[in-house]
């Protein structure tokens, strides 16, 4: 089995317009995604700006990102276990947040 990262995008220009029973049973949608054979791992990033290292002229320089014209952030990942793409995406496809954000489905190198 090979292993690929699910990477959870949040639209940022549209924040979800959820109530708390709303919200506390799409949490339980993803704990329960969590607790699936095939999912190895899986975090929410916590809610800080983060840090950018890049480099410029060969030298690293670092900054806050993502920054605020930003579309997409980045808000959390899972680590699943699957046979191929094709299989990743269609189990990707099962997550709750592929209602209502955008899910980047990666292989991880050597796996």
């Amino acid at each position: 089995m090979s292993q690929f990262l699910l990477l959870l995008y949040n639209d940022t220009t549209r924040p979800p317009n959820l109530s708390p029973d709303e919200m506390q049973k799409m949490l339980e949608r993803y704990m329960a995604w969590r607790e699936k054979p095939f999912t190895l791992d899986g975090k929410r990033l916590a809610e800080d700006v983060g840090r950018v290292i890049r480099s410029n002229s060969g030298k690293p320089r670092t900054s806050d990102g993502p920054y605020s014209e930003t579309k997409e952030v980045l808000a959390g990942f899972y680590l699943i276990e699957a046979a191929n793409y094709d299989e990743a995406v269609k189990l990707a496809l099962t997550n709750p947040h592929a209602e209502r954000g955008a899910i980047e489905v990666r292989q991880i190198y050597g796996s």
